[in-house]
Formats: C-alpha cells, sequence, structure tokens
C-alpha cells in the first residue's frame, strides 16, 4: 500500500535493518521452516526428531505451550490477521479461489477504510500532494488514491503473483528461539517463503507484486510523482513496510498473552 512521502526515509532505515535482522536468522544453527520440523532451509534435510519410547516419554503438552506462538484472527479485535498462520500448525495449500477471497479480506475490510481515512487526512493536513489542494474535493482526491494503492497492493502480492508463482501467501509464525532469531526470520520473510508444495523459495510475490502496485499506481497519480525515482521509493518502502509488519506478527501472540489474552 502507498503511504506518504515523508515516511520514504523510514523505508529505508527499516530496510537496512532489516539486512541485519535477516543475517542474524540466517547465520541461526537451526532456521527450519516453522510448520515443518523435517525440512531445513530450502530443502535440506533435518535430523529426525526423538521419538518417545516407555523409558523416554513424551513431555505432557501444557497450557503454556498450547498457547505460544497462537495467532488471533484480528489484532486487538479490530486489525486484519487472517494470513498468520500459529506456530507448528500444518495447513493444506490455499486454492486460487482461496487466495482470491483472502486477499478481498484484506483488501476490503471495515477497519481498511478507518485507516485509509486516517492517512487520507495526515496526507492532506501535511500538504504531500499540492496537486490535490484542500478541503472536502482535495480530501476525497486523497482518499481514493490511498484506497486504490492499498486495494492494488493487495491483490498483487496476495493473489495475482502466488497464483502464477504456485506461492503461499500466508505468514507462518515461527514462535520459537531468540529475539534477534525470530526478528530476523520474520523479516526475511519479504525474501523467502513457502511454496504451495511446502518448500521454500524466493519470495517473488513479495518483491515483484510491490513493484507491479507501484508501477500501477504512478498511472493514476499526478504526473510529477511518475518517475523512476518515487515509483522506486513506494516501491521499497512498501517492502520495508511489509517486513516491519511480519516482524509484529511474529510477537503478537506473546504480546496478546502477556498483556491482552484475546481469543477467536
Amino acid at each position: 500500500m502507498r503511504f506518504l512521502p515523508p515516511l520514504q526515509r523510514v523505508g529505508t532505515l527499516i530496510g537496512l535493518a532489516g539486512l541485519f535482522a535477516v543475517a542474524a536468522w540466517a547465520q541461526s544453527p537451526s532456521s527450519a521452516l516453522p510448520d515443518d520440523p523435517g525440512t531445513g532451509r530450502f530443502g535440506q534435510a533435518s535430523p529426525p526428531a526423538t521419538q518417545p519410547s516407555p523409558s523416554n516419554p513424551a513431555p505432557a503438552p501444557s497450557q503454556e505451550s498450547d498457547a505460544t506462538g497462537k495467532q488471533t484472527k484480528r489484532i486487538l479485535g479490530i486489525i486484519p490477521n487472517f494470513r498468520s498462520v500459529s506456530a507448528d500448525q500444518k495447513l493444506p495449500p490455499e486454492s486460487a479461489t482461496e487466495k482470491f477471497k483472502e486477499s478481498t479480506q484484506d483488501a476490503f475490510d471495515y477497519s481498511d477504510f478507518i485507516y485509509v481515512a486516517m492517512v487520507a487526512g495526515v496526507g492532506q493536513a501535511e500538504g504531500s500532494y499540492p496537486e490535490f489542494h484542500q478541503g472536502a474535493v482535495g480530501y476525497g482526491r486523497y482518499y481514493w488514491h490511498t484506497l486504490a494503492d492499498q486495494v492494488d497492493e493487495d491483490y498483487e502480492v496476495e493473489f495475482i503473483f502466488p497464483v502464477l508463482t504456485h506461492e503461499d501467501p500466508r505468514f507462518y509464525t515461527l514462535g520459537r528461539g531468540g529475539f534477534l532469531r525470530r526478528t530476523g526470520y520474520a523479516f526475511s520473510r519479504i525474501l523467502i517463503t513457502r511454496t504451495d508444495a511446502g518448500g521454500e523459495t524466493f519470495n517473488a510475490s513479495e518483491i515483484v507484486g510491490a513493484g507491479a502496485a507501484a508501477g500501477i499506481s504512478s498511472l493514476y497519480y499526478p504526473s510529477v510523482e511518475r518517475t523512476w525515482t518515487k515509483t522506486g521509493q513506494r516501491w521499497v518502502l512498501n517492502v520495508g513496510l511489509d517486513g516491519a509488519t511480519f516482524i509484529f506478527q511474529e510477537f503478537w501472540p506473546d504480546i496478546n498473552n502477556r498483556f491482552f489474552h484475546q481469543r477467536d
């Protein structure tokens, strides 16, 4: 989704921080897929887990372990969290129809219209696009441009490219390990994603999809906003903010369990 021009510097800082986070995750001694403990990075087999036996019984599950890494459909009961998968949860691949429905949920959730209204208001107050002018008509321009950007990116990143590349657009929670490892894992999801077959691959849906969305948005903005530089800035910013979102989604179960105890 498109954000205000002053946030372009924030996107750069997020990108730099992400490089360190990805490096920390990559250097972790164990970085297997969160929901497939038998497969390591890019298809490498992991050592088999120790099987329980009469002399080595499996530990009894606790309520605390059951709550670890458990995602809710909404964050604080408002923010959509439909694409987050709880830690260790195994799910079948999504069909094209399911990817379309999920991206539509994200694009047209009631909270999105509230969010767009706030972003449009801030943009108008800061005069981000002088060509839109002020007043009710100007606010309407800010609103529909922001909404179009959001809908465009949601469909490109969560539906169109995942269907074309057979990638899984959902975020799989790691839910274990130290802060740096989990942060690195979460941010690395902008570059690495799951395939529909359950392996790992380059996240073309995020990188190419966000770039396509940034390019499309240039078609309906004023001509001064259609330069390669501004389009590239929007692309980097959107990818960086998606990475920051993944980090928040990774730690949301911990925040929820500690402070809110929210249930679906």
